[in-house]
């Protein structure tokens, strides 16, 4: 597992062969996201589409790490609360100062 000096962690599963997107871009994911404890909380595989979104749109954790990634990589990633939600946590199904899993799959940069 790789730490960066923002706190954020990751371990690359997989690397892709494609373009690293800019904080400009909007890219196309399928993820899950866990707690600590292997709760599941969202998963666009669960929903069998890719989430879209801009690589600003996203909590910290996922900004950073989309803007590493390259277009066909999956990536795990550990995310400490300042990166997430924070003491807010968020909907109900994150508590306050949750650290955050999320396995990524960047699968491509809209327009590109």
């Amino acid at each position: 597992m790789n730490k960066r000096s923002s706190g954020l962690m990751y371990q690359v599963l997989k690397t892709g062969t494609g373009p690293k997107p800019t904080s400009s871009d909007t890219v196309l994911c399928h993820y899950r996201g866990t707690l600590e404890s292997g709760a599941e909380f969202d998963s666009s595989y669960s929903r069998g589409k890719p989430a879209e979104f801009r690589v600003t749109g996203v909590i910290k954790g996922w900004t950073e790490a989309l803007q590493l990634m390259t277009v066909g990589s999956r990536w795990r990633l550990v995310i400490p609360p300042h990166l997430a939600y924070g003491e807010k946590g968020a909907g109900g199904k994150i508590g306050p100062n949750a650290t955050l899993v999320f396995e990524i799959e960047l699968l491509g940069i809209v327009g590109r």
